[in-house]
């Protein structure tokens, strides 16, 4: 199962920082999820609230900078139709690299994506103003887990998709979902997942 270290190591570190991030590569995570907002001056900042005036983040570059080699990232585009005029998904996308996917509820951005992309890996969260079958052009559904059923991830799986959840911290859940033959989680403990998956793979 892939580990998905949601906003970093987010249950040890403050959420979408480069310490979470750092953390994360340091337990072994597969992915680091971050979100991504346009500021007010149009630069990529990584939090996933809107960005205040005045507050400080990281910057996307950054982040990427601190994972290129050592971890891949699952970029997520936080309602990108708002940063139209900034041009978020292709700036977004000249950043990332063969290793890395761009996650988004806003299938057009995705789509956008992939026309400037071929190839690039994407994950639709679906359920959500998209259906399972709304994702097939993607390279995976992303579930929440509240509403992830058995039969949904053997639609998506029929389609070809991975199946991942977001966002799960129960130890137990995660071995629920593995026999279920989810493909990866999203979750804020990583370290968790990863000590399950060296005890009974999960």
């Amino acid at each position: 199962m892939i580990v998905i270290a949601h906003r970093g190591a987010s249950a040890e570190l403050p959420e979408n920082t480069l310490p979470a991030f750092e953390r994360a590569i340091e337990l072994g995570a597969d992915y680091v999820e971050l979100d991504v907002h346009a500021d007010r001056d149009g630069r990529l900042v990584v939090t996933h609230d809107a960005p205040r005036r005045g507050g400080e983040y990281p910057m996307l570059e950054e982040a990427l900078d601190l994972m290129r080699g050592r971890i891949g990232a699952m970029v997520e585009l936080k309602t990108p139709w708002r940063y139209r005029r900034h041009d978020v998904v292709s700036r977004t996308v000249e950043l990332l690299t063969a290793e890395d996917a761009l996650v988004c509820f806003q299938r057009s951005a995705l789509e956008d994506a992939r026309a400037l992309r071929p190839g690039l890996r994407t994950v639709q969260h679906v359920g959500v103003g998209v259906s399972i079958r709304g994702a097939r052009e993607a390279w995976a559904a992303g579930f929440r887990d509240q509403r992830v059923t058995r039969r949904g991830i053997g639609a998506a799986q029929a389609l070809g998709l991975e199946t991942l959840v977001y966002t799960v911290n129960d130890e137990r859940r995660m071995r629920e979902l593995a026999a279920a033959g989810v493909g990866g989680i999203f979750t804020d403990r990583p370290a968790a997942a990863l000590r399950l998956a060296r005890e009974a793979p999960i």
